[in-house]
């Protein structure tokens, strides 16, 4: 998408994006990160601009880039090879794994900007027909190039103030491709019930629409549909935790709970 668009910026914020907010949900604060960049011949202009949304993520996420390295591979890569490696610290007895969930404690969502780096084959294939530069149906208030290109959100300042406070936070996932059911991927034996997600995102309802009428069950495997990243924490403690995430994101709110079980999440 950037390619067709000649606008390069967004992928650095995503880049960094990916990066630590993966770290964070084990308890840790990321800290710096190394970028990559293999590409067929270096273009100043496009890597200046990768360079600006690597820095614009990095002073999102309070992290430093100290290096990184650029490639020239011609005969290996047709196009841009951006990549990451974040590290963080934490200490051992603080890392947030997923085994102190118990029933009935609630899960928080945080809302997302949009796809967040995550099934575009599925959105470019549905969305195959429209142009860039259109809002189709009227749906988006922009083009939809520019949704396309909405640069992942990154959620470390508010996790780490959660992680930083008297809440008992019990469980953090990252919502990418395979959706609500990253829940699934901490060390806890429950399922969870998810009974009052945050709103679809109109990009979310128009790929189903123009797709051909993708199952809901795909949908939901594929996007984060609207929420990217949650939180579980002690049931006494949801009133603090929503209070402290909701002066990030005000629409932050308790999309469901764990329920008793082993794994499995249920859309109800």
């Amino acid at each position: 998408m950037a390619e067709e668009l000649g606008r390069w910026e967004t992928v650095g914020i995503d880049c960094v994006a990916m990066n630590v907010n993966d770290v964070i949900c084990v308890g840790a604060e990321p800290l710096a990160m190394l970028d990559y960049i293999a590409v067929p011949s270096a273009d100043p202009g496009v890597c200046e601009q990768i360079g600006v949304g690597l820095a614009r993520g990095a002073e999102l996420a309070g992290v430093e880039i100290p290096g990184g390295e650029l490639a020239q591979l011609g005969s290996l890569v047709s196009s841009v090879d951006l990549s990451g490696a974040c590290f963080g610290s934490v200490d051992l007895g603080e890392i947030v794994d997923g085994s102190a969930v118990r029933p009935g404690d609630p899960v928080i969502g945080l809302p997302s900007s949009g796809l967040h780096s995550n099934g575009y084959t599925l959105a470019r294939a549905a969305l195959a027909e429209v142009g860039l530069d259109e809002d189709p149906d009227g749906v988006l208030g922009r083009p939809l190039g520019d949704e396309l290109l909405e640069p992942t959100e990154i959620y470390v300042r508010p996790v780490l103030e959660l992680l930083r406070s008297e809440v008992d936070v019990r469980g953090l996932a990252h919502i990418t491709s395979g959706g609500l059911g990253n829940l699934d991927r901490l060390a806890a034996e429950v399922s969870y019930e998810i009974d009052d997600p945050l709103p679809v995102l109109p990009i979310f309802e128009l790929i189903q629409a123009r797709g051909g009428g993708i199952a809901d069950d795909e949908m939901y495997e594929v996007f984060n549909m609207g929420c990217g990243f949650c939180a579980v924490v002690a049931a006494d403690h949801e009133d603090a935790g929503l209070s402290l995430l909701r002066a990030h994101y005000p629409e932050a709110r308790r999309i469901g709970r764990a329920v008793a079980g082993v794994g499995g999440i249920d859309r109800a």
